[in-house]
């Protein structure tokens, strides 16, 4: 009986935590600077769910925040929500988001833990995310104004975000080792 109690409330502590990092992902995804596909604070978030929760509950809570947003809750950049806003030019880079919680898990699961390991899996995870979101733009904007190349959506989507995007990576991997001690997953 006492084991069963500790189990329920580790059952409810990870559900804590899948909603604190949704919400975190949430409020950092309304921190932006409007462009083509907009500069957010939420790829930081993306990244310490993982990094803190580790790949299981961290994809979760990526899942839980998409959740929300197809429900119509304003969770996305520019307060947006509802099944257009994955439907838009910049859908595929949200969808994205699950695949890079996926991968994280699976490579950390398979290889361990290790900072470089997680280093490895997040890049990864982002690059993913990038060329599933290169070719829904693509497919969306050829869609709507006709022809473009591919370099030219690269040079809109892409090659803006990566240094940005690693910039949060190493921010998210030294909050994770400064936190690891208080979130107990």
């Amino acid at each position: 009986m006492v084991m069963e109690s500790k189990k329920s409330k580790f059952k409810t502590l990870n559900l804590v935590y899948i909603a604190l990092f949704s919400v975190l992902i949430t409020i950092c995804s309304w921190i932006y600077v409007p462009t083509v596909v907009p500069f957010t604070l939420q790829t930081f978030a993306i990244f310490c769910a993982l990094c803190l929760l580790g790949g299981k509950l961290g994809t979760c809570s990526i899942i839980v925040y998409i959740l929300l947003g197809v429900v119509g809750i304003p969770v996305f950049a520019g307060f947006n929500g509802g099944v257009g806003a994955l439907l838009g030019a910049t859908g595929g880079y949200i969808i994205g988001f699950i695949f890079m919680g996926l991968i994280y898990w699976l490579i950390t699961g398979i290889f361990g833990n290790k900072t470089y390991i997680s280093f490895i899996a997040m890049i990864l995870g982002l690059a993913v995310c990038y060329a599933i979101g290169t070719a829904w733009f693509m497919f969306v904007y050829i869609q709507k104004s006709g022809s473009i190349s591919l370099l030219s959506v690269l040079g809109l989507c892409v090659f803006p975000f990566i240094i940005p995007d690693m910039i949060k990576m190493i921010l998210a991997v030294f909050l994770a080792k400064k936190l690891a001690c208080c979130v107990k997953v």
